[in-house]
């Protein structure tokens, strides 16, 4: 049994793969494992991973399998103490690893941590360390995830120009999964039985991310998750790793309307619907209360939608037929709550 397993869900990723498993095998932390779970094979990627990495444990589900449920089948499968997520864009330092683990075995009640993770760009990637010597200037992907009473999640520090300013480690409300280290016993604790849409039966099988999520969200969820049964999320500034990230958010936020509409219609339909439903269903399930800054928040972004993006509409008829599911997901994480233990186990 490896203390690590690094996992990574492989998506049409081709063009990163020699640099970013080249980072995950020049890692000084040794005692790990690597899997790379295959949701797309059109380039193909696992065969070019096969041959240049024949140390990595694939698992191909044969059809576009998703964050979430990827992510799961690997956490169910593996008895690991801690696991390592890597986004296809994403490129470790040597001792991101090693800084990680430091990090949680010193707090047994961090249930989940992200390094400092800077914006890279395509280019830089796939030629790693000329990108690091020619840009000294580093621009800040994430440093955890703040969650405001309205159900706004964001990156800390995101797109900001690194001075130091978030040298310290913190506890944070929520973490990406770009790079995100999860502690098994957390994800064990949290788990949560996979519903049946039509009935809401509670089954046997157990879901960490939510799988009704497929991408987008289910990160902030899981960390929500925890941090509402007693565990807490981390920030480890200590481990540094860069991330090209394939969506964000606009620079300026809300603030600079007509930069906001050009960067979100960039974004391809599925994502942006993803987006808008996961967003809620997020909220609809970890929130301790319905505050009035999520209405006027939602109302806010339905009439944007409306205006500007109304083909994001078309994931209504999923979102209704899934939000039973979201609402009974919500009942049993406050039944947990309240007993203080896990129900799911």
């Amino acid at each position: 049994m490896a203390k690590v397993t690094i996992i990574q869900v492989v998506y049409n990723n081709c063009r990163y793969i020699e640099p970013v498993f080249s980072a995950m095998f020049g890692q000084t932390f040794k005692d790990l494992e690597i899997v790379a779970v295959i949701a797309g094979n059109d380039d193909k990627g696992k065969e070019l991973l096969a041959d240049k990495f024949p140390k990595v444990k694939i698992i191909d589900p044969g059809y576009n399998i998703g964050f979430a449920k990827g992510h799961n089948l690997v956490f169910g499968q593996c008895d690991s103490k801690f696991f390592q997520l890597v986004n296809p864009d994403l490129v470790m330092e040597p001792d991101y690893v090693e800084k990680m683990v430091k990090a949680m075995e010193s707090d047994p009640k961090i249930g989940a941590a992200t390094g400092k993770l800077y914006q890279i760009t395509e280019s830089g990637i796939r030629n790693y360390e000329l990108w690091k010597r020619q840009n000294t200037e580093r621009r800040l992907d994430t440093t955890g995830v703040a969650i405001s009473k309205s159900g706004r999640a964001r990156d800390r520090g995101q797109h900001e120009t690194d001075k130091g300013q978030y040298d310290n480690n913190l506890i944070v409300p929520a973490v990406s999964a770009a790079g995100a280290m999860y502690r098994r016993s957390a994800l064990e604790a949290v788990k949560m039985p996979i519903l049946s849409t039509k009935h809401l039966a509670l089954s046997t099988n157990y879901e960490y991310f939510d799988e009704d999520f497929h991408s987008y969200w289910e990160d902030a969820d899981l960390a929500w998750r925890m941090t509402n049964a007693g565990w807490e999320c981390a920030y480890v500034p200590a481990a540094v790793a860069y991330h090209g990230r394939g969506a964000g958010s606009s620079k300026g936020g809300y603030k600079k309307v007509f930069s906001y509409i050009k960067f979100h219609r960039q974004l391809p339909q599925r994502i942006r619907q993803l987006n808008y439903q996961n967003h809620i269903f997020m909220y609809v399930k970890n929130s301790e209360k319905f505050y009035l800054r999520f209405f006027a928040r939602e109302l806010f972004m339905l009439v944007y939608i409306l205006l500007f993006e109304a083909s994001t509409l078309k994931i209504f008829p999923n979102f209704l037929k899934l939000l039973p599911k979201m609402r009974q997901k919500r009942r049993l994480i406050r039944m947990n709550i309240k007993s203080g233990r896990t129900l799911y186990s």
